[in-house]
């Protein structure tokens, strides 16, 4: 089972290890599918489930709230957010202005099928809207008791203090930051953990197994499982091709000894590896398929010895990428269309 932990500095307790359906819900898996999957996060004990308004325009979030129709909401934390296009992508279908907020946290509630989510992340920075109405906006909806409390995606340093500094003259808490961290990307830790733990945000993180690269099913010089990731039209192919180098799959192959000896499967010590950061409260995993879950979730609660960090370090050398400038240069620098 699953260990609970408090997210950010608040009375808040997520599971460590959370369910998310990006790619998959309402796009590479039925509702049947989906359903045995989140009926397998429940069983494992994962209570916290992350989804987002754009993740298969809005599907993502029916298939998720029917997923969940008769469990006890008051046992679950669910996770949104807002920013990207939704709907027709109109003028104003996208960003953190007042309006978009407004409109998409109602839509959310209803897809989702609740009337209110734990935490209401904002999926990006919005640079064409005055960080004043951003946080206005979400301060309201706080109050409004739609959402219980505010997270955000892929920030920088920066942009967290901003966040912190006019939620708490608005009286509410920006808890969590959801960013990309595994064994092979690693651009928070220079400047975005080191803030987080200042502030009392905490991290949940997305693509620890590094959209499937770090689980070792692929390998260098021969070409991708049939029905991976790696080969899916959908949109999987294109969010891992960057770990599809020889040099780099080779080298995740050297984690296969510490792995064995440790008694995990590579995604097991893939996911254990990002909840030994102390500012990480837990990690966000994907299933096509139930007993994917169940695989994961034994990470929760996991200590990798210092000696086999290290090995892991030695092994994937500079295939790591660590530049702190990544988080802004990744980011949007202009409102979607």
């Amino acid at each position: 089972m699953v260990n609970h932990v408090y997210l950010g500095r608040s009375g808040l307790k997520i599971s460590d290890i959370v369910y998310g359906n990006w790619l998959t819900h309402g796009s590479q898996v039925d509702q049947d599918t989906a359903s045995a999957c989140v009926r397998a996060a429940l069983d494992a004990g994962i209570t916290t489930f992350d989804t987002a308004d754009v993740y298969a325009n809005g599907k993502a979030e029916k298939v998720l709230g029917k997923a969940l129709r008769g469990e006890r909401r008051e046992s679950l934390e669910i996770l949104t957010k807002v920013y990207f296009p939704t709907g027709r992508a109109g003028h104003n279908d996208s960003g953190l202005s007042r309006k978009h907020i407004m409109e998409s946290i109602d839509a959310s509630l209803k897809r989702l099928r609740t009337d209110y989510v734990d935490v209401y992340q904002a999926h990006r920075f919005d640079v064409e809207t005055p960080i004043e109405e951003t946080m206005q906006a979400f301060a309201d909806v706080v109050r409004q008791g739609k959402a219980l409390y505010i997270g955000v995606s892929e920030w920088t340093a920066e942009q967290l203090r901003f966040a912190h500094d006019h939620a708490k003259e608005l009286g509410f808490q920006v808890i969590s930051n959801q960013p990309q961290y595994s064994m092979l990307y690693r651009v928070i830790e220079g400047e975005v953990v080191p803030t987080s733990s200042e502030l009392g945000i905490s991290q949940i993180v997305f693509s620890p197994v590094a959209q499937g690269a770090l689980t070792g099913k692929y390998l260098p010089g021969q070409q991708p499982p049939e029905g991976s990731r790696a080969t899916d039209a959908k949109g999987g192919a294109n969010m891992i091709k960057r770990w599809m180098d020889d040099d780099v799959l080779a080298r995740v192959q050297e984690l296969r000894p510490v792995a064995r000896e440790l008694d995990l499967t590579m995604a097991q010590l893939a996911v254990g590896w990002v909840l030994q950061n102390a500012n990480v409260a837990a990690a966000i995993i994907g299933a096509s398929r139930p007993e994917q879950v169940a695989e994961n979730v034994k990470a929760s609660g996991l200590t990798i010895p210092e000696d086999a960090m290290a090995r892991i370090d030695e092994a994937l050398g500079d295939a790591v990428t660590t530049d702190a400038a990544m988080t802004w240069q990744n980011a949007p620098h202009g409102r979607p269309s």
